[in-house]
């Protein structure tokens, strides 16, 4: 997480389960984003593999599930995604006013900041009923 931006830090929580998150600041500061759920665009049938035949949202919707489907586990740790084998692309700017802001998902503290992101209505987006509080993205 003390990483330079585009890398990867990967850790193993309650036993059982990797999180991925995207370095995001400089080095030595840190800095992430907690990738919580993806919609697979490529490879379902291997996805489904890892994730003992599961479909569909309950392939990704979550960060231990896209951890398992996607393979990511400690070896990932600190890899810069700009590189195989995970790698992150950046794609066109999406419009605020598809993304909804809402309580982040699992903490004890500043649990009134908006700090969690998601495209508004998508089926891959994890722990819905718990997201609290939502409010329309802005951008400055």
């Amino acid at each position: 997480m003390f990483g330079p931006a585009g890398h990867s830090y990967v850790y193993f929580t309650y036993g059982m389960h990797h999180c991925c998150n995207i370095v995001v600041g400089e080095a030595g500061y840190g800095a992430g984003v907690l990738i919580r759920a993806v919609e697979p665009l490529d490879g379902v049938p291997e996805m489904s593999q890892h994730r003992g035949g599961k479909t569909g949202a309950l392939l990704t919707n979550g960060p231990g599930k896209l951890c398992q489907a996607l393979v990511i586990d400690r070896q990932l740790d600190g890899h810069d995604l700009s590189v195989s084998p995970l790698r992150l692309i950046m794609q066109s700017p999406i419009s605020p006013q598809s993304i909804t802001a809402t309580r982040r998902i699992g903490i004890s503290k500043a649990t009134d900041v908006l700090w969690r992101f998601y495209l508004t209505d998508n089926a891959y987006v994890s722990g819905r009923s718990r997201g609290g509080q939502t409010g329309s993205c802005e951008t400055s």
